[in-house]
């Protein structure tokens, strides 16, 4: 496990903690208490549910991490603009 020390947290006067950039991208934490009394947080970063599927399909997934492989190297080709279909109803 890769650890970094950080300086100490102090809690204000309501025992509350502020973790500032140590929760960046993160939109909740699960806390557990270890018999020693050490309080672990492991950070979540939830997803919208429209767009669950993609990570309960590791094929789509393994396709969309492709594309931004590809995408990162430059080797993407512009096929022109969608806004000509940006009226059409969708199915």
């Amino acid at each position: 496990m890769n650890k970094h020390i950080i300086p100490p947290l102090r809690p204000d006067a309501k025992g509350r903690i502020t973790l500032g950039k140590l929760a960046e991208g993160v939109s909740s934490f699960r806390a557990s208490i270890g018999e020693n009394g050490t309080i672990v947080l492991e950070p979540f970063a939830e997803i919208p549910t429209r767009e669950l599927w993609l990570y309960k399909n590791p094929k789509a997934l393994a396709m969309v991490e492709e594309g931004l492989r590809q995408s990162a190297r430059g080797e993407t080709v512009y096929r022109g603009s969608f806004a000509k279909y940006a009226n059409d109803d969708i199915d």
